[in-house]
């Protein structure tokens, strides 16, 4: 096993708790090598590659438990230049899996046809806002994901993790997602939780600012360059961040 793949697996024993321990796996020890090709990939875009300190995608991906020969569906990937796209699509497609994006014009939470009810082996949602700040309720969202995925299939999220010290915003204005929040949504769609892993947190997050979430990098709203305010938000880096894998039960 090569260092930098072991090295990930490693920081996993410790920083990942698993509700159902027989559920949780990794993606296999060839998975993550042919991650780390496309992660290292000159392809990829250097701004892109300058979040991978943030966003952790050997990690997260290897944490999900995604394969070449999966049907993977991500829902809002963000176009043909997304984020994690450029990493997924040629993977699942090398394979011989499928790779569904469910982009923002398309039809969900209704029915998404390139994603058929009961056929997706894995879906992929990152930092949607808890789908709280979109026009049909969280739950709808939820649930539409539920619908997609096979029974014995995983949700895989990674979401800005609100102060739990706080009541949830039904609404999601500043952008955060308490985890327990989520973990309802979850549990009412029927899903059930798997693991949880602390690998996408930030502790200089305060989860306190003038515009929530989109304060931080990258988004960095309304501060300027060079001035205090953006000084302060680039020191903090991207939100703290919750990521959580569940299954939709066999049988349903």
């Amino acid at each position: 096993m090569k260092p930098r793949i072991l090295f990930a697996c490693c920081v996993f024993l410790g920083a990942f708790s698993a509700a159902n321990a027989a559920e949780h796996r990794l993606s296999s020890e060839g998975a993550q090598e042919k991650l780390q090709v496309l992660i290292d990939s000159d392809a990829r875009p250097a701004k892109q590659k300058a979040r991978d300190q943030y966003r952790r995608p050997m990690e997260t991906l290897a944490f999900c438990g995604i394969e070449g020969g999966m049907n993977v569906v991500e829902i809002w990937p963000g176009g043909q230049g997304g984020w994690y796209r450029r990493i997924i699509e040629p993977f699942i497609s090398d394979g011989g899996g499928s790779y569904v994006p469910v982009g923002g014009r398309s039809a969900f939470p209704g029915d998404v046809e390139a994603a058929p009810d009961g056929a997706a082996d894995m879906v992929l949602v990152f930092r949607a806002h808890g789908f709280m700040i979109y026009d049909e309720p969280a739950q709808t969202h939820v649930n539409a994901v539920y619908d997609m995925l096979r029974p014995g299939g995983v949700l895989c999220i990674v979401d800005h993790a609100g102060d739990e010290a706080v009541p949830q915003d039904p609404e999601g204005e500043n952008g955060y997602v308490n985890e327990s929040h989520f973990k309802m949504l979850a549990k009412q769609a029927g899903f059930e939780l798997i693991a949880t892993s602390d690998h996408n947190r930030n502790p200089k997050d305060t989860k306190d600012h003038p515009r929530g979430v989109w304060s931080l990098p990258p988004t960095l709203s309304r501060t300027l360059p060079g001035t205090p305010a953006r000084k302060r938000f680039l020191a903090i880096g991207e939100s703290d961040r919750f990521t959580h894998k569940y299954l939709k039960p066999e049988g349903e």
